[in-house]
């Protein structure tokens, strides 16, 4: 039986920068995910950026303020690898990928 789990995690003192994550685990693996970088920008939630594993592969998704997706697939066949990278990369990285869409946002 798989067992989802379901949370949020603000990333800024302000709470306007937050991981929300979706993971259903087995035993001992994770078999699906979703964990997504969302900001509040402009009096809404907007999504930045995705990582998960629809299409039945790990992928990382860019979401621009337009409306288009980039998708760029993850070396890792392990999801629960795969789910570890995801976490770390944005815990580490969403400043940056905030001030990437912002400017982005600003320039549509």
């Amino acid at each position: 039986m798989l067992k989802e789990l379901r949370f949020t995690v603000m990333l800024s003192p302000d709470q306007k920068d937050r991981l929300r994550v979706i993971a259903s685990k087995g035993k001992s693996e994770i078999v699906r995910f979703v964990v997504q970088y969302e900001a509040y920008i402009n009096d809404s939630w907007r999504n930045i950026v995705r990582y998960d594993t629809s299409h039945g592969f790990a992928h990382k998704d860019i979401i621009h303020p337009n409306g288009t997706v980039n998708k760029q697939p993850l070396p890792f066949t392990d999801f629960n690898i795969a789910f570890t990278f995801a976490m770390q990369d944005l815990k580490i990285s969403w400043k940056w990928y905030r001030i990437a869409y912002e400017k982005e946002f600003k320039n549509d």
